[in-house]
């Protein structure tokens, strides 16, 4: 199995058709003499195929969250949450009010709430891992595995009980356990619910976040055939945000703005750092289907950026569509030229742990000769072993099943991205004083120059390639690099 992502019937496969140029908006129904706000190109398609009274919802951006508030209820538009850091209401309403919305004073952007799929895992002798946690220490003086750090992993979730994730003294990796609560036939608004030790991962497309998190965090285990195997980063905590079905933008805003608004004390502020550390980075491993254009004024852009402020890393899943160079692939928000947006491309092993493998040919390519849309970073993505549960649909699709299905094999640049995501909190921890932009920089400057593929071009933090970025990371240098 090479990539596995999830859909919403037709709804999605219309939501992810080529996007159109803005429309127009109806006559009488702005203000007379404004100027409108743009409209993101996605919504404009749908608003040109939604009838009169059809509700949808969007994203209202404002110049900050009061006006952004005001514009809602001008254009008779129905609030249901807001993102305050970055001045966005999120609001239903039909498609006559939302084009009214554009034109209402401190308007400056309308998105709306496009559907979004998984781009469906460790090898830690390629990337240099288990050299780097078996000589290197970090701040804390402890050995190099991400211990003193959260690693928020926004995915379908995870059950907190799995062996993978059960440390020595019986506790869970897992620190935080949030299932995001959605209104169920559009997403228009979510709510985070503390779950506790439950299983989050109980969804429609089940298995995604628990194979994900043991990718990122996974401790020491021994399987009955005698494999020894554990995460990236297997001292790290992990923060599970549960977004269900993960099927539309909005529910995975909701995680990133609960980041946001939590990272510094995720699980409260009696709670002390020792037992739940500070977050600092994201790993997102979910996109649109096709990659699309990188979009500046987006929430998701826009949270992302305001987290790197606050110094959190989020790491993208560059996408599971393949490609020739040709045109770009690349997952949108993977794109942001910010430093500290990391975006991710699988690199095969072989299965031998070599360092001269492959870039795996799911692994979603940027343009060529257009490095804004080149991933960053390559890390192993293809026939990863990590927790599952073999009831679940995703891990069903494994194909090497082992502890009677609690763990299995699964490929895709969704398995490469948690990688990084565990290798930042390592850095993190190498480092705590390191900002996003530099710890971006160690891990792009050290990378392994494999040469298959694309050649290498000059770039930024080294030289970089259209399918695998700037190589295969390299924690050990990366780790040196960074201290």
């Amino acid at each position: 199995m090479r990539t596995v992502t999830r859909t919403r019937a037709a709804l999605a496969a219309a939501a992810l058709a080529t996007v159109a140029l803005a429309a127009p908006a109806s006559a009488g129904l702005l203000p007379a003499g404004s100027s409108l706000a743009p409209v993101q190109p996605w919504l404009s398609s749908q608003l040109g195929t939604l009838q009169a009274a059809t509700p949808t919802t969007v994203l209202v951006h404002g110049t900050d969250t009061a006006a952004a508030k005001r514009a809602v209820a001008a254009a008779g538009l129905r609030p249901v949450t807001t993102f305050d850091k970055i001045g966005v209401v999120v609001a239903t309403g039909l498609p006559a009010q939302i084009q009214a919305v554009r034109g209402e004073s401190g308007v400056t952007y309308v998105e709306g709430n496009q559907p979004i799929a998984f781009t469906l895992a460790t090898s830690n002798k390629a990337t240099r891992g288990d050299e780097a946690r078996n000589t290197l220490t970090g701040a804390n003086g402890t050995s190099l595995d991400g211990k003193g750090v959260s690693v928020a992993v926004i995915d379908s979730g995870v059950d907190p009980s799995h062996p993978f994730l059960q440390n020595a003294d019986g506790t869970s990796a897992v620190v935080k356990n949030l299932k995001m609560v959605c209104e169920p036939l559009t997403e228009s608004t979510c709510a985070p619910v503390d779950a506790g030790p439950l299983d989050t991962d109980l969804v429609s497309g089940g298995g995604h976040g628990m194979h994900v998190n043991g990718i990122v965090a996974g401790r020491d285990v021994t399987l009955s055939d005698g494999t020894k195997m554990h995460g990236a980063a297997p001292g790290a905590s992990l923060v599970s945000i549960s977004t269900g079905a993960v099927l539309f933008i909005i529910g995975a805003d909701s995680a990133l703005n609960w980041v946001l608004e939590n990272h510094a004390a995720p699980c409260g502020a009696g709670v002390s750092a020792a037992k739940c550390p500070p977050i600092k980075v994201t790993s997102n491993s979910y996109g649109p289907t096709g990659g699309g254009a990188f979009d500046p004024n987006s929430a998701t852009v826009k949270l992302q950026r305001e987290l790197v402020k606050e110094g959190v890393v989020s790491v993208w899943a560059n996408g599971n569509d393949g490609g020739d160079g040709s045109t770009s692939l690349s997952n949108p928000p993977g794109m942001d030229p910010t430093p500290g947006i990391l975006s991710v491309a699988s690199f095969f092993d072989q299965n031998t742990g070599t360092r001269d493998g492959t870039v795996s040919d799911f692994s979603s390519r940027g343009k060529n000769g257009d490095q804004s849309t080149y991933p960053d970073i390559s890390a192993p993505g293809e026939s990863i072993t990590s927790s599952c549960r073999i009831y679940l649909p995703i891990c069903s699709t494994g194909l090497d099943p082992k502890e009677a299905g609690d763990y299995n094999t699964i490929s895709g640049t969704s398995m490469a991205t948690p990688h990084i995501s565990g290798i930042v909190a390592q850095l993190f921890q190498a480092n705590p004083s390191a900002t996003p932009a530099q710890v971006e920089a160690a891990i792009e400057s050290t990378a392994y120059k494999y040469t298959d593929g694309a050649p290498y071009e000059a770039g930024t933090n080294g030289s970089t390639s259209f399918d695998k970025g700037h190589g295969l990371v390299d924690v050990v240098a990366a780790a040196n690099a960074i201290r």
